[in-house]
């Protein structure tokens, strides 16, 4: 029997701070902000499905995701869109093959959105 289980629990991303970073994920997700800061540089985005662990000490800007590693879910790309232009996110694709969307967070991780 295998120890290791394929399940994954969490997906780091690299931020320079780690209040500013909690807060615009959680506005683009939604989510409340009260949640516990461990070690002074660790936030745990609640999300269904594997966690978000934002973590301002292994930020670097070559650690910054220059690929998406993870998609976001949308069951409407086109609301999806114009939901983050309307929150000034930067966009760095439009909608393509009517199914999914590139952004970057204020750090500059690229990230996607996916129907």
């Amino acid at each position: 029997m295998n120890p290791v289980k394929n399940q994954i629990g969490g997906v780091f991303i690299p931020v320079s701070n780690i209040e500013n970073a909690r807060d615009w994920y959680c506005d683009i997700l939604g989510l409340p902000t009260d949640g516990e800061l461990f070690f002074g540089h660790i936030y745990i985005l609640p999300m269904e499905g594997p966690n978000i662990v934002l973590d301002s000490k292994i930020y670097s800007p070559e650690n910054v995701y220059q690929v998406p590693s993870f998609q976001f879910r949308t069951e409407d790309i086109q609301q999806a869109y114009e939901f983050m232009r309307a929150k000034n996110v930067q966009l760095t694709t439009g909608i393509e093959n009517d199914h999914w969307f590139n952004f970057r967070d204020p750090d500059g991780n690229l990230l996607m959105v996916c129907k």
